[in-house]
């Protein structure tokens, strides 16, 4: 079984890929929502929050846990691969930072990387680090965008309000000419569109969904006893807040009725 791990709702814009891509397999969806968003908080708390929810996807039976969360994928998976895992034999942690930075570094030509993400993810730099890791000569530029989040939590995205913050985010970043831009928090994926449109033709928005599903993809056929396929195709979405409201956003985007459990943990 396949573990997905968000602080919210916005993973789903990685499970819907990741679904289609891989259909096969048990899925578990955990939105830790009573928390979100986790862009606010500190590393140490941040940390405490992921190993939380990946100790319970486990118990759940879960061998493979995917953080869906960018902050929780920038703040607290390297030492979670380093040190946690220790205590868990033939299980693993994947984030989504590496493949959008793969991603991204292939296919960059004027070497100017933008990024969009919450203000833990910016102010820890990871992108920045690993970009420069696989260029040197590659220019990043980051952008916080603490109001996006909260936005598309309430169902914002059409709201005229949030297109007058989401232009004043993407002028910063605009003015650089990226050629390429990564979405580092997975709520964005629901206004891609219009960020593609306002960065316009000569900028590509990458799709995190799809290079996720793709990636894991590759990495399941390199690690074929890591999970175990299934005839019964189970999907479970459970959140640690109001299910009601989960269950909206979660049937809109996916496009079939969801019903999800409150857990506590």
């Amino acid at each position: 079984m396949i573990g997905i791990f968000d602080s919210g709702f916005g993973g789903l814009t990685i499970f819907k890929e990741i679904e289609k891509k891989l259909p096969n397999y048990d899925y578990i969806y955990l939105g830790d929502n009573a928390r979100a968003p986790y862009g606010n908080h500190s590393q140490e708390i941040i940390y405490e929050y992921t190993k939380q929810a990946i100790d319970y996807l486990f118990k759940k039976g879960c061998d493979l846990v995917i953080l869906a969360c960018h902050t929780s994928s920038a703040e607290a998976l390297r030492k979670i691969q380093k040190e946690y895992l220790k205590k868990y034999k033939n299980k693993n942690v994947l984030g989504v930072i590496r493949p959008l930075i793969e991603e991204a570094s292939e296919l960059t030509k004027n070497n100017v990387i933008a990024v969009m993400g919450t203000k833990s993810t910016i102010l820890s730099k990871t992108y920045i680090k690993e970009l420069i890791e696989k260029n040197k000569n590659i220019k990043v530029k980051q952008q916080s965008c603490p109001l996006l989040v909260p936005l598309i939590e309430e169902n914002w995205e059409k709201r005229i309000e949030t297109k007058m913050i989401l232009k004043k985010y993407i002028k910063y970043l605009k003015s650089y000419n990226p050629d390429i831009v990564i979405l580092g928090c997975t709520h964005y994926g629901f206004l891609a569109d219009k960020i593609q449109k306002y960065f316009g033709k000569n900028t590509k928005v990458l799709d995190s969904g799809k290079i996720v599903a793709r990636k894991l993809r590759e990495y399941l056929i390199k690690h074929k006893d890591l999970v175990k396929k299934s005839n019964k195709k189970r999907r479970i979405f459970l959140t640690t807040d109001d299910n009601l409201f989960f269950d909206k956003a979660a049937t809109k985007f996916l496009g079939r009725d969801i019903k999800s459990k409150i857990i506590f943990y």
